[in-house]
């Protein structure tokens, strides 16, 4: 029995629905763009359950405000599958220009980042929340500003915040707080075919005598079985530790050629790493995972998020610094007072860091092999 007709169509109608749901895409896009006035520009929140397309769109939103506006924030909060940083930031961005192949990777230097240390934000909420509302003050400060006499070259840009897709129980809470708080002009509810999957319906963050500013809600189908750039089918943890590796590639030179995950790893092992002193060093445990006085014991073989005390909370309510990397603990060394570790970041900025922020972000495999660490573990953790 031939059935190659038969593909030939069905292959025909996924492609056509897919080019529909892009130009609904577009078309949801530039009405946010081009249907409002300039002042204020839009505040714009992507929201939906995972995979659905949210990044996707939030880079086409981008791309489209960035036609209009010459400069156009985006405060991602997706910790687990982020947009331009490695997995546990939450973070801030502007961007003059637009993302050209929306299926690439990026990374990029965020102009303010919290790090959480975890890929979901179940494990402390009322922190994740505290993040994002100090990154959303600040760009109010820096970025959404009004006739300012101090500076009139100084202008409003709009905002796009990517959202995660926990949206069910304590999840759908924290949108909900978070939508509350930040008061968008604009929202995009991203649905998919099975409906319980999806958000409520309506403005569900307003409560009834709310008398919130007027929202426009817009609602888009999911992206699903696309063949086209609408959506890149992602499995998170694979995503992250691409990210991370990206991250960490940085120590290496530009033209360190790597053909095989072999180089890597003996490119990883040849890294001189940076050496901090144990007992200057502020460990502090995001998420409460070990006692303080074992916190040091635990440190090898992890990322860590890198800060330093020089550079102050973003707001009295939170007393956490903003974080300026990554780093790697290849070993830690008690007795001779000692932390070893790789980042990407300048041996000048590593010299002010004394703050160490404890992850639950698992390190790529390739950094994990290099020597001693796999062995290291597997006995620390025999120990327990």
């Amino acid at each position: 029995m031939d059935t190659g007709g038969g593909c030939s169509a069905a292959a025909a109608g996924v492609e056509e629905e897919a080019a529909q749901r892009e130009r609904e895409w577009e078309e949801a896009a530039e009405a946010v763009a081009y249907d409002s006035c300039t002042c204020p520009p839009p505040i714009v929140a992507v929201c939906g359950p995972g995979n659905s397309g949210k990044s996707a769109f939030s880079r086409i939103m981008l791309n489209t405000l960035i036609a209009r506006y010459r400069n156009v924030g985006y405060l991602d909060i997706d910790v687990g599958q982020p947009e331009f940083t490695p997995p546990g930031f939450v973070s801030l961005h502007v961007f003059e220009e637009q993302t050209k192949d929306l299926t690439i990777l990026y990374l990029r230097n965020p102009k303010r980042c919290f790090f959480f240390g975890d890929a979901c934000a179940k494990r402390n909420p009322k922190l994740f929340l505290t993040y994002i509302f100090d990154l959303y003050d600040y760009f109010l400060k820096e970025f959404y500003c009004f006739r300012d006499v101090d500076n009139p070259k100084k202008s409003a840009i709009p905002l796009v915040i990517n959202t995660s897709g926990w949206i069910k129980g304590t999840g759908l809470h924290v949108l909900t707080e978070m939508l509350k708080y930040v008061s968008p002009t604009h929202v995009i509810r991203v649905s998919t075919t099975v409906e319980h999957k999806n958000l409520p319906c309506g403005t569900f963050w307003m409560n009834k005598f709310d008398e919130s500013p007027p929202v426009n809600l817009f609602k888009i189908r999911a992206a699903h079985n696309s063949p086209r750039y609408l959506l890149v089918k992602k499995e998170a943890r694979i995503i992250r530790e691409l990210r991370l590796t990206a991250y960490f590639r940085q120590c290496l030179p530009r033209d360190f050629n790597i053909f095989s995950l072999s180089d890597l790893i003996q490119g990883f092992a040849s890294v001189h790493p940076f050496q901090l002193h144990l007992s200057k060093i502020h460990v502090i445990d995001l998420h409460c995972q070990v006692s303080r006085t074992d916190a040091h014991h635990f440190l090898n073989g992890t990322i860590v998020g890198l800060s330093t005390s020089a550079s102050p909370p973003l707001s009295t309510e939170s007393s956490t610094p903003c974080c300026i990397g990554l780093g790697f603990i290849r070993a830690v060394e008690i007795s001779e007072d000692c932390i070893h570790l790789i980042t990407p970041i300048s041996h000048k900025l590593m010299e002010k860091v004394d703050i160490i922020f404890q992850s639950c972000i698992a390190a790529p495999s390739c950094l994990l092999q290099v020597s001693g660490i796999l062995s290291d573990i597997t006995d620390r953790l025999l120990k327990i």
